[in-house]
This record gives C-alpha cells, sequence and structure tokens, in this order.
C-alpha cells in the first residue's frame, strides 16, 4: 500500500537533492540559506546525550540520586 502524501514528499526530496547532484553538503548549505531568506526564527536543541558527556560520572551519580531523596523529603 503506497500513500500519496508520502510519495509526494519522498519525490520532492529526490528533485531537490538531484538538484546537488546528491551532494549532502551543498544540500545542508541550500536548506540553511532557505531558513535565512524564510525569516522565521529557528532552534537547534543540544542533545541530552551531549550535556552528559561533558560530565564526570560522579557528577551524573550525585545528580540521579539528588531528585529521588528530595521528593521523599517533601512527603508527610
Amino acid at each position: 500500500m503506497t500513500d500519496p502524501i508520502v510519495d509526494e514528499v519522498r519525490r520532492a526530496r529526490d528533485e531537490h537533492a538531484a538538484r546537488f547532484n546528491y551532494d549532502l553538503d551543498a544540500i545542508f548549505r541550500d536548506v540553511k540559506d532557505q531558513e535565512k531568506r524564510s525569516g522565521r526564527k529557528f532552534v537547534s536543541f543540544v542533545p541530552e546525550d551531549a550535556n552528559r558527556a561533558s560530565e564526570t560520572g560522579s557528577a551524573r551519580e550525585s545528580r540521579r540520586h539528588e531528585a529521588p531523596e528530595a521528593a521523599s523529603s517533601t512527603k508527610g
């Protein structure tokens, strides 16, 4: 079973990629240029794993154990 909307999106994506000879760097630059020209505000989020990678293991452990203790101390 095919979905006409999915087919249309794939066709548009392929046509766009073909304009840049399927060069991912060129496609990326074009998308970023389109974003700038659109005048819209775009937000980038740092993946959660990137934040964790910069912490030491002990800092992660301390933080992991803080939340349950704080929750139990506010009960009752």
